[in-house]
């Protein structure tokens, strides 16, 4: 796996940021970026100042805040080096995760030991799309004989733990 520091961390990545409340840059701030999101580099991971988060240059950074966040407003997140991970590459590195109440599909990085099945970035950015289609629309499901939450539940579960095409896990239900 990639080892990623200060010369490398914002080359085609993906990494979640938490959001830190209190911390005070230095006047010797490392970095200032043209959009003026400022980074401070120590040796655990960076501190990033910005007003804008997700999609960043040809990185995808999200954010975990809490309660009183808003876009656009300006935050302070803190990510350590082992959290980025490669989204150009072919490395198997991504789980879906899937909150049925919420109707909701998210990708996340593997974590340690986990047994979870893994995808590259873009095919788990694929195939969440795809999940989120199957849970907030329901046309789709009109030709099957299962009621829809268990039809759901069934072949998003599938899909998330198979390299198989959604196509083929429909019709395996039908």
């Amino acid at each position: 796996m990639k080892t990623y520091d200060q010369k490398n961390f914002f080359k085609h990545t993906f990494c979640e940021f938490k959001q830190v409340e209190c911390f005070n840059f230095p006047e010797n701030t490392n970095y200032k970026s043209k959009s003026e999101s400022v980074y401070f580099y120590t040796e655990k991971g960076v501190y990033r100042k910005s007003n804008h988060w997700g999609r960043v240059a040809n990185c995808r950074w999200k954010l975990i805040s809490n309660e009183n966040y808003k876009t656009q407003n300006t935050v302070i997140g803190f990510a350590k080096w082992r959290d980025f991970y490669p989204i150009n590459s072919t490395e198997k590195q991504f789980f879906i995760e899937v909150n049925f109440e919420k109707k909701s599909a998210k990708l996340k990085p593997k974590k340690n030991n986990s047994t979870t099945f893994l995808f590259s970035f873009s095919e788990a950015q694929k195939k969440t799309r795809q999940i989120n289609h199957l849970l907030k629309n329901d046309n789709w499901a009109q030709h099957f004989d299962i009621p829809l939450e268990d039809l759901q539940q069934k072949i998003i579960t599938k899909f998330i733990n198979s390299n198989k095409t959604l196509q083929e896990i429909k019709r395996s239900f039908k």
